[in-house]
Formats: C-alpha cells, structure tokens, sequence
C-alpha cells in the first residue's frame, strides 16, 4: 500500500511539473501567422522573417538579408499564458502602419531605432512585446506584417536535380 501511494505521489509530481510550453500546437501559431518556425531548447518556438524583398545598399555595397536584414520573433508559453518578443525590419513607409496594427492588438512597441546608418532605403527595427493567447497573438502579427512587404511565405528549396552547381563546383570544372 506504500509503495502505491508512494508511485502514484510520484506520477502526480510529474504529470503537475511538465512545463506548460509542452502542451503548445505550435502548429495553430504557423497557421494564423502564415509562417512556420522552429522550436528551440526551453519550449522556444522561433520564426525568422528576412527581408528577401529588400534590396538595401551601405555605402554602395548590397547587404545580404542574413546580415542585416532579418526580422524574428519568438513564442514561449509560461504558466498561463504566451509571451511573443521580435525583431521587425521596417521601411520608413512600414513603421506607422505596422505600428498602428500591433497597437490596435495590443502587442507594446518597445523600441524603434536603426542599426544602419546611410543605408538605402532606410530601415528600422521595432522591438515587440506582447502576452496572451499564442493564437491572438500570431494574428495580430500577420495583420501587422500584412501592411508591410514582409515575406510570410516559407520558401520551397529548389530539389538537387533543377538546382545550379554551387559556383566553386563550376570554377573547378574549368581548370
């Protein structure tokens, strides 16, 4: 009989201590967003958003979006509800409509600023912040993105058979 109470006790304890982010469909989040991510380590679910549509010069040379051009945000459930922070690449046109969109749902702005001083077009990164049902959220920031050129669509990789040799693969088929 002790061992019983003493197993069951236990299987409580577990069941009460998995965290809350393991019973998140993340899947919902991707849906109402419009963009898939990737859960990471501590039931971080990201999703990347570069600015592939951007063509953004410094000083003459183009800037890759990996470099400098990559929105982000990352969900994370806690006991009640789900916390959503980012990073967002705006245009100087993109900042207010974003803006007034995320108000309206209630995600907080907490920063605006450049990281780029003298690029062409000039862009922006607004910092977000919001709280609530991870749903509410996701649709609030597709409704936001909505307003921007922001690409939402995941990229297809192109299969191996259609796709170009890497271009050191060409150069070393010429010597």
């Amino acid at each position: 009989m002790r061992t019983r109470c003493v197993l069951m006790l236990a299987g409580w304890l577990a069941i009460v201590s998995l965290p809350a982010w393991a019973g998140t469909d993340w899947t919902k989040v991707a849906g109402a967003l419009g963009k898939s991510g990737t859960e990471m380590p501590g039931g971080v679910y990201r999703v990347g958003l570069p600015r592939t549509d951007l063509h953004v010069t410094l000083d003459g040379v183009e800037l890759k979006p990996a470099l400098a051009l990559g929105s982000w945000l990352a969900f994370r459930t806690t006991d009640d509800m789900t916390m959503v922070m980012g990073d967002l690449v705006l245009t100087d046109t993109e900042v207010n409509p974003v803006m007034k969109k995320l108000a309206e749902g209630g995600i907080e702005i907490t920063a605006l600023h450049n990281h780029l001083l003298r690029a062409q077009p000039e862009t922006f990164y607004m910092h977000i912040l919001g709280h609530g049902d991870p749903v509410t959220l996701a649709t609030t920031l597709h409704n936001a993105l909505g307003v921007s050129n922001t690409p939402l669509a995941t990229a297809h990789p192109q299969s191996s058979e259609s796709a170009p040799p890497p271009a050191i693969e060409r150069a070393a088929e010429r010597s």
